[in-house]
């Protein structure tokens, strides 16, 4: 699977770019980069459901030899909460420091440097059942979150500042391509028959370790984002030199003269600080348009999926025995998805692909809340139940997975762009915890009607991005910032026109 959308991307850019020359060196940067990275986001969403029970009971008796204390059920599973969803703490503290890490190493170092936390993570949940600690499992989730954070902030900046206009969305899509991987490759990695069992749980929670030692040995052999080597360095013949590798060809003028262009344009520009865009006029309704999207990513409750799938295959009434094999078509769902938005990005645009993701979604959260309503009074319902699961995540996939990522870099420039990512981090990590925590809850509270709270986000979501986001597909960053001055501009109270800037 993953062999293919590499092999996707490579026919892409073969096809598209003006260069006779192969974009190889592009596609292995694109692989290295993102199986230390992104791919790490997922595969560490999608490991913490195999061993639920094994940790649960580990945990359990953990208080009773210290403390001779036997666990109530609903504290055992509020400990075990805290350790699923305290990831999403530490991806908000990576968010924070991403920025600052990308302005200092640069984008490529920054990533390498981030295996640090990952390497530390994965030698404490080994060595933490025989140190009998499940504190040490708290903080290996906590810096596995920090890891996370940061690739998800520098990864899509990083693929957005090297690809070609032309397929800029396709190649950033790709971070969220090799997610969907993550998560397929943990449910998978978790089965019972592999690391899922009772006696290998702390080793499935290492083995994350492994994509990180991948990435740590290939990535120094690839050259650094052009636009960070120009605008932030001012080495315009590394610059060339990356973009002649990254392109198989000798530079186009045309694209050289663009990222002059915003040079010139942010020359004397420090990098901003998060807490100065939210005072900078020029940039209020991409800052807007970047919190809701980011925050209705997590809000519209698709990855509480994976932290919490055994919950909502049992609420649907599937059989325990089945319901591992039943978390690994969730992944599936969603990497399939990811490809085919790759594919679509650059032809139905950024906006078409957002509005319509989001829209799929309130339609298919609808449909699961009466199969749910039903399922007791009919057999089949439950069927429904779980199609309606995988079909909520094939229209995440198809549009709010990837095209979330790739906003930052096409709507802000040089000198905004790493403060804007650690606000939609910050944002997305944040929404991630608060519904972990209470996506539990909200099942056995809510029950059948668990997903009416996700539907009036994700309609709340599409009426947002189909009336106030402008399309940035192929658009220049200046003309992409007259388009959102001109929406702006306008009134809520008046219909928003399509603007007819080229």
């Amino acid at each position: 699977m993953q062999m293919c959308s590499m092999a996707i991307l490579l026919g892409s850019c073969l096809g598209d770019t003006p260069c006779r020359g192969s974009p190889l060196t592009l596609v292995l940067m694109i692989a290295s980069a993102s199986i230390g990275g992104t791919l790490q986001y997922g595969y560490n969403l999608a490991i913490m459901n195999a061993p639920t029970t094994f940790i649960q009971s580990f945990i359990n008796e953990t208080f009773l030899e210290r403390w001779d204390v036997q666990l109530e059920e609903y504290q055992v599973t509020l400990v075990w909460t805290i350790i699923v969803s305290i990831f999403s703490l530490g991806g908000f503290a990576g968010a924070l420091i991403a920025g600052p890490m990308t302005i200092r190493f640069g984008r490529k170092k920054c990533l390498l440097l981030n295996n640090i936390f990952l390497m530390t993570a994965a030698l404490l949940a080994l060595t933490s059942r025989t140190a009998r600690s499940f504190e040490m499992i708290m903080i290996s989730r906590v810096l596995v979150g920090i890891n996370a954070g940061i690739s998800m902030n520098v990864q899509p900046m990083y693929f957005g500042e090297s690809a070609p206009k032309h397929l800029r969305g396709a190649i950033s899509l790709s971070s969220a391509v090799f997610t969907a991987f993550g998560v397929v490759l943990g449910q998978v990695v978790g089965l019972r028959e592999i690391l899922g069992s009772e006696p290998c749980w702390q080793y499935l929670l290492a083995s994350n370790a492994i994509p990180g030692l991948i990435q740590l040995l290939t990535l120094p052999w690839f050259p650094e984002s052009p636009r960070y080597l120009l605008i932030d360095r001012g080495d315009k013949e590394a610059c060339i030199n990356a973009l002649r590798r990254l392109r198989g060809c000798e530079v186009q003028s045309s694209e050289l003269d663009e990222i002059l262009q915003e040079q010139a344009e942010t020359k004397g520009m420090r990098a901003s600080h998060p807490w100065e865009l939210f005072t900078d006029r020029s940039v209020r309704w991409q800052l807007i348009s970047v919190m809701i999207i980011s925050s209705a990513m997590q809000l519209c409750g698709n990855d509480s999926i994976y932290f919490y799938a055994s919950y909502v295959f049992k609420e649907a009434g599937i059989s325990d025995d089945k319901i591992q094999y039943a978390t690994i078509g969730t992944g599936t769902c969603e990497f399939t998805a990811c490809i085919m938005c790759n594919l679509l990005v650059e032809h139905k645009g950024r906006r078409f692909m957002l509005a319509g993701g989001f829209t799929l979604m309130t339609f298919w959260a609808v449909v699961f809340t009466i199969a749910l309503s039903f399922e007791h009074h009919t057999t089949w319902m439950s069927y429904l139940t779980m199609t309606c699961v995988y079909t909520y995540i094939l229209s995440f996939g198809m549009g709010p997975a990837g095209v979330t990522g790739i906003l930052p870099t096409e709507i802000f420039n040089q000198a905004a762009r790493p403060a804007a990512y650690m606000i939609a981090g910050s944002m997305m990590w944040l929404n991630l915890f608060v519904v972990g925590m209470i996506f539990p809850f909200l099942v056995s509270g809510l029950r059948e009607y668990c997903f009416v709270p996700f539907a009036a986000i994700c309609l709340l979501s599409a009426l947002y991005v189909g009336l106030f986001l402008p399309e940035t597909k192929g658009k220049s960053l200046s003309v992409i910032m007259r388009e959102f001055h001109s929406r702006g501009c306008q009134t809520f109270a008046k219909p928003i026109l399509s603007s007819t800037i080229n």
